[in-house]
């Protein structure tokens, strides 16, 4: 049986979820090579709202890459911990688009991470559970979900809008934040500080002059426009001159043009780190 709520540690969220939100950090995890190499490929969705689908969705993602990966869901409401419960009863009867037998379950649980006994989570993935709290909150949450990790493991910790088009995120180890990400959708897209309103709750009040992430976000709208001309061949062209040319202004930045061509750009997180 779940714990009772007076276990849990957090404020319940809003609970948007939508299907396929978080298609983008869910590429970023099935990178991960923890996923790979742990000997316990226990994965938590920490906090996954009002439908346990993206709980769903990422067992089948990582499942392309770690067949015996194993989902825990955890959310603070009872209410949405028995609805996803209910969908589970869906999966496990074959009336759902996702495997019957696919490693998945949920508790009540909260930044605590409550997990089986002697077990520690290889990755956890904490998305908009943060964008409530006060940025002065957000090292007291990391700690807690760090200490429940297994050695070599990854939290990853971010922020998406609602139907997953714009999205960033940090990936922290015992140590601490190692990287911070955005994943954008290039079609249509205007300016890559649209970012801006999709930060984790740890940058998201320092897009000001004098800090970091200003001049992260400033450089990339303005390589955006510079190489404005490479949109005749299409959005991923530009995105990745864009990104080679940060790589070649000093910026920090982490993998290549099979990241890139996805929309994203990740750079160590001391470029970013608030000042």
């Amino acid at each position: 049986m779940p714990p009772s709520t007076s276990c849990a540690v957090g404020t319940v969220t809003r609970g948007t979820t939508n299907t396929n939100r978080l298609r983008r950090v869910d590429r970023w995890l099935a990178s991960l090579p923890v996923l790979r190499r742990t000997g316990d490929p226990l994965v938590v969705d920490l906090g996954f709202g009002a439908s346990g689908v993206t709980a769903f969705e990422l067992q089948q993602r990582l499942a392309r890459v770690r067949p015996d990966v194993e989902m825990l869901g955890l959310e603070i409401d009872p209410g949405r911990v028995r609805t996803a419960l209910t969908q589970l009863e869906a999966v496990r009867a074959g009336s759902t688009g996702f495997a019957p037998g696919a490693r998945v379950d949920f508790r009540l649980g909260g930044f605590e991470v409550p997990l089986p006994e002697g077990r520690h989570a290889a990755v956890i993935r904490a998305f908009n559970v943060l964008r409530q709290y006060d940025e002065s909150e957000v090292a007291a949450a990391w700690t807690r979900m760090l200490g429940r990790l297994q050695l070599g493991g990854a939290l990853v910790e971010g922020t998406c809008d609602e139907i997953g088009r714009i999205a960033s995120w940090i990936t922290l180890d015992a140590t601490g934040p190692q990287t911070f990400s955005i994943s954008l959708r290039l079609r249509g897209l205007d300016a890559p500080s649209v970012v801006a309103e999709r930060l984790p709750k740890a940058l998201i009040h320092r897009n000001v002059p004098g800090e970091r992430v200003h001049v992260f976000l400033s450089d990339l709208d303005r390589l955006w426009q510079v190489h404005s001309p490479l949109a005749a061949y299409g959005p991923k062209q530009r995105w990745i001159a864009v990104a080679q040319g940060m790589r070649d202004a000093g910026w920090p930045v982490v993998g290549g043009r099979d990241r890139w061509r996805l929309g994203e750009l990740t750079v160590s997180w001391e470029a970013v780190a608030p000042v």
